[in-house]
């Protein structure tokens, strides 16, 4: 009784930051249509409100904030997801692989136009997943793949019991990042408490429990295999890294960052070189061996051709992009996607060789920070950001100097308000509500990186 009683007088405002936060997550959760724009950004914007004042509150109180991490969370845990219909698509593929089928051969069009049910519920995740899912091959690498598995081997006929599945890993997976990253952070002599602005975060929250996209996995190998390169076990590293690869191809874009970490500044030995070469062999390796369980040349045709059309046929919630596409409706009068597309890719290619070889990553936080800018840079560049995709930027922030991340993290709900257009005639999106987001996030860019560094400097 009396640890309960001090338990109260000295934690009221962070246990009243905690049970209304988790009131508003359950009204979200299970009460809310995306289409709901206004109800959305309300609840949206006071989670974050409350996210702030339980932090704030709550001060050195760690054990607190992370037992109120998870209450967030699993009061997502028989949700079925409101704001993404892509969690059909992950039950199609697990109960493909389920029932002996290569994911990666079939787009689930060509079943159910032909009049086939090759899965369990076919014809209700066909219905859920969309036509624009429904008619492309799937692009989720392997580990993904696994995961999805893993819901249809628990869930038979079920499709809550699947959601519940995949949500408990994307959970697990969380604190599997708290685990790393607390200890990375300890490691560089940073802040720990760092890592609540993740786990607190209502954006992570929602997206990756709430909506169960799987960065989370990928970022927790991601953060191992980071804390175990800083610990000098380079080797278990690349393997590692293979698997956040394999989760998300995402990590694939840092491989040239780690040029300068095994060739020193002050050390061109042969040495070096070698163990670079043996570095990128091993991730390379390992991530061809855990895709060698559905090789065959038709897949690479898929995949090749499923990847492609994020640079060349979809667009959402753009900022460059749109920009040059208006120029290019301007002089042509036509969409020149695949043209704007290919000289986006080539612009992102030449931004991350600059952060590889003009910077010395040599050191974890300039490493990380390079991460943070090479992929920020391919965000701002790319055709198609859809809100979970800032999620690797979030994590990423917390061992560097910049927070125009978290505050991306904030506004990018505007993106969302696109969905109430769904089912009617008008189906675009509102530029003047993008054009509000992406100036918020660019003048904290600018802000951060060009303007404070000059001022450093």
């Amino acid at each position: 009784m009396l640890l309960n009683s001090a338990l109260l007088k000295y934690n009221k405002t962070p246990l009243l930051c905690i049970l209304v936060s988790l009131v508003l997550y359950v009204s979200f959760a299970y009460n809310l249509v995306r289409t709901e724009a206004l109800k959305l950004i309300l609840l949206y914007l006071s989670l974050f409100v409350f996210a702030y004042l339980l932090k704030t509150s709550a001060g050195f109180n760690f054990r607190l904030l992370v037992i109120a991490s998870i209450l967030f969370r699993l009061a997502f845990l028989v949700a079925t997801p409101n704001l993404s219909q892509d969690f059909y698509r992950f039950i199609w593929d697990g109960r493909m692989l389920f029932e002996g089928f290569n994911p990666y051969l079939f787009t689930p069009d060509s079943f159910i136009q032909n009049g086939k049910l090759p899965v369990v519920q076919a014809q209700e995740l066909y219905n859920g997943m969309g036509a624009l899912s429904a008619s492309h091959f799937t692009n989720y690498p392997p580990i993904n793949q696994f995961c999805f598995y893993l819901s249809a081997l628990f869930s038979e006929k079920n499709i809550t019991v699947a959601v519940i599945t995949m949500r408990i890993i994307i959970i697990s997976a969380d604190f599997g990042i708290l685990y790393f990253g607390k200890k990375l952070l300890e490691a560089l002599k940073l802040p720990s408490s760092r890592i609540l602005w993740y786990m607190l975060n209502p954006f992570i929250i929602i997206e990756l429990t709430g909506n169960l996209h799987f960065e989370g996995v990928m970022i927790f190998f991601l953060v191992w295999s980071m804390y175990l390169l800083h610990s000098g076990k380079w080797i278990w590293a690349a393997v590692v890294l293979a698997c956040s690869i394999s989760v998300k191809l995402i990590p694939l874009m840092f491989l040239p960052l780690f040029f300068w970490w095994f060739i020193k500044e002050k050390s061109h030995r042969i040495p070096d070189i070698k163990k670079l070469i043996v570095f990128y062999s091993i991730v390379l390796l390992m991530t061809a061996i855990l895709f060698l369980p559905f090789f065959s040349m038709e897949f690479i045709d898929n995949y090749a051709q499923t990847v492609g059309l994020w640079f060349s046929n979809f667009e959402f919630n753009a900022s460059i992009y749109y920009l040059a596409r208006e120029i290019g409706y301007f002089i042509t009068g036509f969409n020149e996607i695949k043209i704007i597309g290919k000289i986006l890719v080539i612009l992102t290619l030449l931004s991350i060789l600059y952060l590889s070889f003009f910077r010395k990553n040599n050191s974890m936080p300039t490493l990380i920070t390079s991460m943070l800018l090479a992929f920020t840079c391919y965000l701002f560049l790319s055709t198609t950001v859809h809100p979970w995709y800032i999620a690797t930027l979030v994590f990423l922030c917390l061992f560097t100097d910049y927070r125009y991340p978290l505050i991306w993290s904030i506004v990018i709900v505007i993106s969302y308000i696109s969905y109430i257009n769904i089912g009617t005639a008008d189906k675009s999106e509102n530029l003047w509500l993008i054009g509000i987001e992406y100036l918020i996030v660019f003048s904290v860019f600018v802000f951060e990186v060009v303007l404070k560094n000059k001022v450093k400097t």
